[in-house]
């Protein structure tokens, strides 16, 4: 997937003038790329589209009106946006009581080596982007990507065998199966390259 150029970014006022709608057609995009596994674990799954959006509210909420400061974000958020033969997302921890945040982050530590995306019953392990958690600590967002063979595109494709995420933690074991819609969009982008 081609990584986002400035030209690709709107100024602040241009932004404003089209974010309404957008915003529904992101919130309508990110619904078929969601995925909520347990509880306590969600998965968007990122794209051009979303990643650009990130971008674009990142500036309005900070005022992000220099050149230099528009480049970084874009240099930042390009790392989301899946490379061939790679799925990229972004896993949230949320929790609606902030004062047990602290104890299940805790809880969860090591997670980064227990999240996969099961293909046709073969695991393909998550790869976490370093920085966001620690041997002894863990963040409540993380950005993650599976990099997928052919064959294993192939399946994701193809094959009727269901396609899961799967979180295989001593403290959080859980599996959500991605709808044929998801699995289809996602497919898709995996076969475009």
């Amino acid at each position: 997937m081609e990584k986002l150029r400035r030209s690709d970014i709107k100024d602040i006022i241009a932004y404003e003038k089209e974010r309404v709608p957008l915003r529904r057609e992101i919130v309508a995009l990110k619904k078929l790329r969601r995925v909520f596994v347990g509880p306590l674990i969600t998965v968007v799954f990122e794209n051009r589209d979303t990643v650009r959006f990130q971008i674009q509210e990142m500036m309005r909420a900070e005022r992000i009106v220099e050149e230099e400061g528009i480049a970084h974000e874009i240099e930042t958020y390009n790392e989301l946006i899946p490379g061939s033969g790679e799925l990229s997302a972004t896993l949230f921890v949320e929790l609606d009581d902030s004062s047990r945040i602290r104890g299940v982050l805790n809880d969860l530590i090591g997670v980064n080596e227990k999240v996969f995306l099961e293909i046709g019953g073969e695991r393909v392990q998550a790869i976490f982007q370093p920085g966001t958690y620690r041997e002894d600590r863990l963040s409540a967002v993380h950005y993650v990507k599976f990099r997928l063979t052919p064959e294993r595109i192939r399946a994701f494709r193809e094959s009727p065998e269901p396609v899961a995420l799967l979180i295989d933690h001593p403290n959080y074991m859980e599996r959500a199966l991605l709808s044929e819609e998801s699995r289809r969009v996602l497919g898709q982008e995996l076969a475009e390259g």
